[in-house]
């Protein structure tokens, strides 16, 4: 029976394990053990059989491991590939208009329909296939667009009113990319990318790596 609850971690590790998988099936791979895989990846074994396990009722064969298209499946739909959710983008500076051009958000799940942007330059334009449209026409637009998933990019300070802008016009998840923490109602999942935290993480692994060497 699979889990009911996955930590973060773990859900952070299911893309992986998918991107080294299409890898293998291109290499022409039919199975793979968990082995392998925790060998590529830098997973202890046990890691990696107890996350399959957790979203796979279908078990591996001795010496031959699990179907590689088998797990694909699996991980694609547990993760919602295969399914886009309708997202908008708020903030089409140099960051949103990035990840506007990102070409693989739809392989990923992520239909991004609409950015909003506030300069009057921008209004107008298309980044990527996206189209820009003033912030004023956000909450009548992502209602129309049944969008589920608002991508914050704003800066700091116009962060929290441009989600909760969002939130009103029906998106329940929020993935924020601005430097400032969001307080959003019961009910509305939030994902904050901390830029300066992962990098300071990134300074002192580096450090702690040149100290013991």
């Amino acid at each position: 029976m699979r889990q009911a609850k996955y930590s973060k971690n773990q859900l952070q590790r299911y893309p992986v394990y998918l991107k080294y998988l299409i890898g293998l099936r291109e290499e022409g791979a039919v199975y793979v053990s968990s082995t392998r895989i925790g060998q590529a990846l830098g997973y202890s074994e046990e890691q990696v059989r107890k996350d399959l396990q957790a979203v796979s009722e279908e078990g591996g064969r001795p010496r031959k491991g699990r179907k590689v298209e088998s797990l694909i499946e699996t991980l694609e739909a547990f993760l919602g590939y295969r399914e886009a959710d309708s997202a908008i983008l708020i903030g089409a500076g140099s960051l949103g208009s990035a990840l506007l051009r990102y070409p693989s958000f739809r392989d990923m799940g992520l239909d991004i329909k609409a950015a909003f942007d506030v300069d009057p330059r921008k209004i107008g334009l298309r980044v990527g296939d996206v189209p820009v449209y003033p912030m004023k026409d956000l909450e009548r637009l992502a209602r129309g667009l049944d969008a589920r998933i608002a991508i914050v990019c704003t800066p700091a300070f116009a962060a929290q009113s441009s989600a909760e802008m969002a939130v009103r016009a029906g998106c329940r998840g929020i993935w924020s990319f601005a430097p400032v923490h969001l307080v959003l109602p019961k009910g509305v999942v939030l994902e904050e990318v901390n830029l300066a935290s992962s990098l300071a993480v990134l300074a002192h692994r580096l450090d702690s790596d040149a100290m013991r060497s």
